[in-house]
């Protein structure tokens, strides 16, 4: 990975609208080999060069839950961080991610809310600038008031 912000936690109460971190990574044939294994989703459109080159993609793509993963790696591990708790995710694939390609995920905050310690987050991935996967999550939040 490069160009990525520190590791480790920014707690609810220093937490404001707009804050974004974001990470970026080559995905790599391992990696989609690896995200085969554990998943056990075995679809050739991410293995089989010559199956791949047949379909609507023209050739090998990343897992879209590979590259949604990234999304869960920034919120895990920069924003909010360390001890946050998803409680949900939307998800739009709008474009392939191919073995070889750099993303850069990013996640910005959009709403808080200090009370309940929920934080409503914007997810985009892009390849070149352009983008291949957008949504929202909603966290909680770690707090410096349950350390």
């Amino acid at each position: 990975m490069l160009d990525n912000f520190p590791r480790g936690t920014i707690c609810i109460e220093d937490i404001e609208i707009g804050m974004s971190r974001h990470i970026r990574k080559i995905v790599t044939d391992r990696d989609i080999e690896m995200f085969a294994e554990v998943s056990t989703d075995r679809n050739p459109v991410h293995l089989d060069d010559s199956y791949a080159q047949d379909t609507i993609f023209q050739g090998r793509i990343a897992h879209g839950m590979l590259t949604a993963g990234l999304i869960s790696a920034v919120i895990g591990e920069q924003l909010p961080g360390h001890g946050t708790v998803y409680l949900g995710q939307s998800l739009k694939f709008i474009g392939p991610v191919r073995p070889g390609d750099m993303v850069t995920a990013r996640v910005t905050v959009t709403g808080i809310d200090h009370s309940r310690r929920r934080v409503t987050l914007d997810c985009a991935c892009t390849v070149d600038d352009k983008p291949v996967l957008t949504g929202e999550a909603k966290v909680l939040a770690p707090s410096r008031k349950f350390d």
